[in-house]
């Protein structure tokens, strides 16, 4: 059993990686940064994904695919998050043995609140989902996205550890939480091997905050830098 992880390194692709190590499958992670995992069931690939020329040939067909790999409020923003996801599923998705594809995607997708080029890139990514899906039918396999609001990661600590911040979020989150790094591989990992019926479709996973007020919220001295 294989599967293939991009942005790989840390955050939810770390701690994905880590997840299927431990159920028994090998695992092949993509990602700008070094590996953080001593594993012999790891293959660690040190690439850009944006280039799509960097890509390596894989001995053997990826059988599980987690487009994770993303930044934020950066030039690259739909470089990376978008045309390097399409980069990685059109050369190891459509093979024989795929059984599926997972995007992480964004709530910013549904809601349109955050930066300009982080929201496009992940609202491409829930339209380029639903085509892929259309596409891995004959295959047999599905093909999802999984959108998620707050996450507790290092990346979110301009917020996490802003007391304001935090406060006025939490004011807009009816589940008065963000999801934990735990839950959200979860979930992952449900969509990738337990789900075998649901396919194109987005899920929209934010502790409720959608439905309430949508806010995106951001110390205002970090948006200006």
């Amino acid at each position: 059993m294989k599967v293939l992880i991009s942005g790989s390194s840390s955050g939810i692709g770390l701690e994905v990686a880590k997840r299927f190590l431990k159920e028994g499958y090998m695992v092949i992670g993509f990602d700008l940064k070094e590996s953080k995992i001593d594993d012999p069931f790891y293959l660690h690939y040190q690439i850009d994904i944006k280039n799509k020329e960097h890509l390596p040939d894989i001995d053997g067909d990826i059988e599980f695919i987690f487009n994770n790999a993303g930044l934020q409020n950066s030039k690259d923003d739909i470089d990376n998050n978008l045309k390097g996801a399409i980069n990685v599923t059109e050369k190891y998705a459509f093979n024989k043995n795929i059984k599926s594809v997972l995007f992480n995607a964004s709530a910013s997708a549904r809601s349109g609140d955050e930066f300009p080029l982080y929201v496009a890139s992940k609202a491409g990514l829930v339209g380029y989902m639903k085509n892929v899906a259309i596409r891995l039918a004959p295959y047999g396999a599905t093909c999802n996205s999984i959108s998620l609001g707050g996450v507790l990661t290092s990346s979110n600590d301009e917020v996490i550890k802003d007391k304001e911040s935090w406060n006025r979020i939490m004011e807009v989150t009816p589940l008065k939480k963000w999801a934990s790094l735990e839950e959200v591989t979860d979930w992952v990992y449900f969509l990738l091997v337990t789900n075998k019926s649901m396919s194109g479709q987005d899920l929209l996973i934010d502790n409720g905050e959608q439905d309430l007020t949508s806010t995106f919220v951001w110390p205002s001295k970090a948006l200006s830098d």
